[in-house]
């Protein structure tokens, strides 16, 4: 019986150097190794996802352009969201330069690490505003104390599309909601916007964390975004610190039982291959059955 094209909407691929990773501190020190494609091709076939899409974590053109060299070696790496540096004078030659590879689907940039007052910055907004005029989407990465000056910044964009990533970081943690879910129904207000209910197994306690727990967060974004504008990701491997890629995918896929096939097939899938108008082969080639039978 068909089922629906299920599609990871955010996951990591990265070569470990510690001096390039230096944000995995201690800590973290299970993600100080390679994770590359293979890898989760593994992870993948064991959960039943089909395609993915690989998001940026370092800030270089280098690390883009690897990226896109990973997807033109595997296919089922549907689409990158890149980096370019968008304050550059340049930024319009970085964005054509990039964007001209057909798997480019986005632009992210780690403003989660930025000071205060850093969507102001004009540099950055023209950078936007050059994104905009590509159409080329932005992955707005947050923390939850961020997320109200990033409405403010997508609200002044109503023609680019952007997407939120891990509905903005809620401190699930430490038990917020209340502030988060009020500027994430702000943000929910602007149809422009989408939103990726990933990460949040790592915002809660990676020991002792209940599905019950992280089902309120999930329930909140469908009540404000609706399932046509959410997107299922793993955030692997940063996922694996709290939950295996299958558990952490389950997180949403039990939150779709109760709902509509519609609703399980936009967020599953349908949702990331509109918004990004993903290219999907009509064959896999690491399979013997087209999509719709998989």
């Amino acid at each position: 019986m068909p089922r629906p094209l299920t599609i990871d909407a955010h996951q990591h691929f990265w070569h470990y150097d510690p001096v390039d990773y230096q944000w995995i501190d201690g800590t973290m020190a299970p993600l100080r190794r390679d994770f590359m494609p293979s890898d989760l091709r593994r992870e993948m076939d064991a959960a039943g996802v089909d395609l993915c899409v690989a998001v940026q974590v370092r800030q270089t053109l280098d690390e883009t352009r690897w990226l896109l060299s990973l997807a033109d070696q595997h296919p089922f790496i549907a689409g990158v969201v890149g980096w370019v540096d968008l304050q550059a004078d340049d930024v319009e030659r970085q964005i054509e330069a990039v964007g001209s590879h057909p798997k480019l689907v986005g632009i992210r940039h780690i403003a989660q690490a930025e000071p205060d007052g850093f969507f102001e910055r004009p540099a950055f907004r023209r950078g936007v505003a050059s994104l905009e005029r590509a159409r080329i989407p932005y992955d707005i990465l947050v923390y939850a104390r961020q997320l109200s000056p990033a409405v403010d910044f997508a609200a002044a964009y109503p023609s680019a599309r952007f997407v939120l990533d891990h509905l903005g970081k809620p401190d699930i943690r430490g038990g917020a909601f209340d502030a988060w879910y009020r500027a994430l129904t702000r943000m929910a207000a602007l149809p422009h916007v989408y939103a990726k209910l990933s990460g949040l197994v790592t915002e809660a306690d990676w020991q002792a964390w209940a599905p019950t727990e992280l089902g309120r967060y999930v329930e909140a974004a469908f009540a404000c975004f609706g399932a046509e504008r959410l997107m299922i990701g793993s955030d692997w491997p940063v996922c694996t610190l709290a939950a295996g890629y299958r558990e952490t995918l389950d997180v949403v896929v039990r939150a779709l039982e109760s709902r509509s096939t519609n609703e399980r097939d936009a967020v599953l899938g349908g949702t990331a291959r509109r918004f990004w108008n993903l290219t999907v082969p009509e064959v896999f080639p690491w399979s013997d059955t087209s999509c719709p039978e998989r």
